[in-house]
């Protein structure tokens, strides 16, 4: 069995999710990241230094599910968002990549999670955590995004849902780093289309990195669990305003 715990296609994945945290576990960092407001939506880049990535207010990927530092793989994720589209940019170092063979970006890829990826899972609803969407983006391109319900983990069409979200990634061999942008629609996540300044989500951002042997399974938020599908441990986005010079 795989070391990580994934559904939907694992169905007995929710028995092993709630162990009890050790007393030995690093601290939690803050569970809340604030998306800075954009005038208007603009193609997906991932150059951190383009304007749009700028004045933002990053968040960190820096240990693994329990909360044990793993510095070697810090990932930075900045967030934007317009009334449309929730932007993220992930800053991915890399001390070797698992990438899968014959890549294809034209439509998703069904089990993305055991190659490099990098992944965002986001719900609206803070009554039923049960519920929530995942979205994967590998250092090729590659992307999935499915519709879970922890009720229903054994349903296998899960991944056949479609959010449109658009992804672009690149891989800087010479600094070791890859660098992946997603652009959600609002309406795949919330029951209303058009997001507001002050709006609240659920959200949790992982890694999995690396060959079968020294893989890593990183979190923002420890999920205290061999599975990234612990929702309790999910931390909160909010919708900032924009910033000084915001575009």
């Amino acid at each position: 069995m795989r070391p990580l715990l994934r559904l939907p296609y694992l169905a007995l994945v929710f028995a092993f999710s709630f162990p009890m945290a050790s007393a030995q576990t690093a601290s939690s960092p803050s569970s809340t990241m604030t998306a800075v407001e954009a005038a208007h939506d603009v193609p997906l880049t991932t150059d951190p230094s383009a304007a749009f990535w700028q004045h933002t207010q990053p968040v960190f990927i820096a240990a693994d599910t329990f909360g044990n530092p793993v510095p070697s793989h810090r990932t930075e994720v900045r967030s934007r968002w317009t009334k449309d589209s929730l932007y993220l940019l992930y800053i991915a170092p890399y001390e070797q990549l698992n990438l899968k063979p014959s890549p294809a970006t034209d439509t998703e890829t069904f089990q993305l999670w055991n190659w490099d990826v990098a992944e965002a899972f986001i719900g609206s609803d803070f009554k039923n955590i049960k519920l929530y969407k995942e979205f994967e983006l590998s250092p090729q391109g590659e992307w999935v995004d499915l519709d879970i319900n922890l009720d229903t983990m054994g349903d296998k069409n899960a991944w056949k849902w479609n959010s449109g979200f658009q992804v672009s990634a690149r891989i800087d061999h010479e600094h070791k780093v890859w660098y992946g942008a997603m652009r959600i629609p609002f309406s795949s996540i919330s029951n209303h289309a058009a997001a507001t300044q002050g709006e609240r989500f659920r959200i949790n951002l992982f890694r999995c990195q690396g060959p079968e042997a020294t893989r890593h399974y990183l979190a923002w938020q420890p999920s205290m669990s061999k599975t990234f599908h612990v929702p309790e441990h999910f931390g909160t986005l909010v919708l900032g305003g924009p910033a000084s010079t915001s575009h």
